[in-house]
């Protein structure tokens, strides 16, 4: 499969070696705004974001995967380039444990070691990161971004662009709003609105964030 990476940062680097340890599939490019113009990189394509539409016009066959962690970037650039949902790739390493009855939305990343535990739904373009545990009949919404050693237990709900720090938990049944930040090391034994930002255990909150405008 030929697979362009959209990002080229840290986060882009871990992906990278997920895509290639498939040995099936090939990287032929990096998109990313830190280049001004198109070119070769040692033998492999690089240029600005705006180039995936110029690539796909050329190859309709290729898939895209956005390596990028800050939420409301990953869903800026869907919105900016508008190309179709099945150009998009999910990419999940082969050491994590995913239930058969979990689904999984396009676009979206599952890091190394996680485990993704019976009904539980994962939006799209959204990130699952090592050794995550995200347990049975839990939501995760679009654009989301679950940091490693996070533990959403049974049945949490997180909204859409939500953010959920390193070794996070988050107790049965709990919400977490569209938005809202939890802390890295947090315990959330309650439900956290929209917007908001909680940490501590257990998570209070510390403050309510600005409601940016969505890119469209």
């Amino acid at each position: 499969m030929k697979i362009v990476v959209i990002g080229r940062g840290g986060h882009s680097k871990v992906i990278a070696d997920m895509i290639l340890s498939d040995k099936e599939n090939e990287i032929v490019g990096f998109l990313d705004d830190k280049y001004d113009d198109v070119g070769l990189v040692e033998n492999v394509y690089c240029g600005p974001i705006s180039t995936a539409i110029h690539l796909l016009e050329h190859s309709r066959d290729l898939k895209f995967v956005i390596a990028i962690g800050d939420n409301k970037v990953r869903q800026s650039i869907v919105r900016k380039l508008n190309i179709p949902d099945k150009n998009y790739i999910s990419v999940i390493h082969k050491s994590a444990v995913i239930s058969p009855s979990a689904k999984i939305g396009h676009g979206t990343v599952v890091m190394p070691h996680a485990v993704i535990n019976a009904d539980t739904r994962i939006g799209v373009h959204s990130i699952v990161n090592t050794a995550s545990v995200i347990e049975h009949d839990s939501v995760v919404g679009e654009f989301c971004h679950v940091c490693p050693g996070t533990t959403l237990t049974g049945t949490v709900q997180l909204g859409k662009g939500s953010y959920v720090g390193a070794g996070a938990t988050i107790i049965p049944n709990a919400k977490i709003g569209d938005w809202a930040i939890i802390g890295a090391g947090a315990t959330v034994i309650t439900d956290i609105p929209s917007h908001c930002t909680a940490v501590g255990i257990p998570a209070k909150i510390k403050k309510v964030n600005p409601v940016m405008e969505e890119v469209n």
